[in-house]
């Protein structure tokens, strides 16, 4: 009688350790030559632990959970006849699990051990078992054969296993399928799905989520979120549209909120501005340059509209429409996605009722425009419909305050509403 130490195998790839994700055994528990122990996940798959010899365990060294290097030991087997002077797992010259039992001796269990035998690894007969196996006890198969075998729609409990202790090859598989064995029922309509895709962040997307984390993670972010009525502004823009010149774009809502963040801008110039936290130093900028989030086929791209305080509302929509189509074919230059001072993001007709943007570090503030919906307004002495759309802002609260937050907000909210002082020169 001698104890057997298995130690967490070499997975391959260059992996130097490995989860332990669960346990298929416990101290006390008798096990069998090829039976399943333990699971392991690195980061790319999922393992399971055979056991190479059978006996009883005698002691585990992880918990679910822990972090197991290779060649650590992870559990121990109390295996009749074995000596433990020989070629054990505690030998240098011991193999991981994977090759473990061509090294050890396996012994037979004593019927107390084991009450059904596993036969030696040497016999080459097909072994029977009972069909359906005992409540709780897993089939001895490879996860290779366990998915062949779930894609097919196979129970594995159904199928005679030839390999060594009655372990299911992929052969036993195609015979049980060719024999037209009666399989479970395949269900129709809803079904589990297990099926995992693993995608690597890369190129623009990896520096979304590297921008999307530095904001986060070091900008105090403070959000106000407003109502604005669209209605006059609506009808403005629809007549505009309709008398425009042929070599004028047509008008969205942007241009004008362009222009009204510009005049908020010249009573509240703090808002316009970049802070750099690793210096302590605040750049308020006199020309206003708006980065506008724009969805490509490769991600989220800021082309930014430069000196819109310079541009008028005709002006203003033909760069944003020329630096979106740039963005969105990829031809966009670096100057063109580069050096903004104050951003806006707009989802349109997805804008729900308000969101919560990330600031466009290291700006200090960024407006979001959510969708807008009819809705029944009071006027004083009746409900009336009015078109609506909420103003989701976020701002550094290291920099602005939440009056000034406010403020700011607030300045636009009247220009909308009154969009004829978007037009009046102060």
């Amino acid at each position: 009688m001698g104890e057997f130490t298995i130690k967490m195998p070499d997975v391959g790839e260059g992996v130097a350790e490995a989860e332990l994700v669960e346990w298929h055994v416990k101290p006390g528990d008798p096990v069998r030559e090829d039976m399943v122990l333990a699971a392991v996940m690195t980061d790319k798959a999922t393992v399971e632990i055979p056991s190479p010899v059978a006996g009883v365990v005698t002691w585990v060294g992880a918990e679910i959970g822990d972090t197991v290097a290779v060649k650590a030991p992870l559990l121990r087997i109390e295996v009749p006849g074995y000596d433990d002077g020989s070629s054990s797992g505690e030998d240098e010259g011991d193999t991981p699990v994977a090759t473990a039992a061509a090294a050890a001796p396996v012994a037979a269990a004593s019927p107390a051990d084991e009450p059904k035998a596993a036969p030696s690894a040497s016999v080459g007969a097909p072994v029977s078992r009972p069909s359906p196996l005992p409540e709780g006890q897993k089939p001895l198969a490879s996860p290779a054969v366990r998915l062949r075998a779930r894609e097919s729609g196979v129970d594995l409990r159904q199928v005679v296993g030839t390999g060594p202790a009655g372990r299911i090859t992929h052969e036993d598989v195609e015979l049980f399928l060719a024999s037209g064995a009666p399989q479970p029922a395949v269900p129709h309509g809803l079904a589990r799905n297990t099926r995992v895709e693993e995608i690597k962040l890369t190129g623009m997307r990896r520096r979304i989520a590297e921008r999307m984390t530095l904001s986060a993670s070091r900008i105090p972010h403070i959000a106000y979120v407003e109502e604005v009525d669209m209605t006059d502004l609506e009808e403005l823009r629809t007549t505009m549209n309709r008398d425009r010149k042929p070599d004028h774009p047509k008008l969205t809502i942007l241009p004008f909120l362009m222009r009204a963040m510009v005049k908020a801008i010249a009573r509240q110039p703090e808002v316009n501005a970049t802070f750099d936290d690793n210096t302590g130093i605040i750049s308020r900028f006199d020309a206003v340059h708006i980065g506008i989030a724009t969805q490509t086929p490769t991600g989220l791209t800021v082309p930014v509209v430069r000196h819109t305080e310079a541009r008028n509302i005709w002006d203003c929509a033909a760069e944003l429409t020329r630096l979106a189509d740039a963005a969105r074919s990829g031809t966009a230059l670096r100057e063109e996605l580069t050096g903004s001072t104050i951003t806006i993001t707009s989802l349109g007709a997805l804008g729900g009722i308000a969101t919560t943007p990330i600031i466009n570090h290291p700006e200090v503030a960024i407006i979001g425009v959510n969708k807008m919906v009819v809705r029944p307004v009071w006027d004083g002495t009746q409900f009336v419909p009015r078109k609506m759309m909420n103003l989701s802002s976020s701002f550094d609260h290291r920099i602005i305050d939440g009056w000034d937050a406010a403020t700011f907000v607030q300045r636009i909210k009247t220009l909308l509403e009154t969009p004829a002082l978007i037009f009046i020169e102060d």
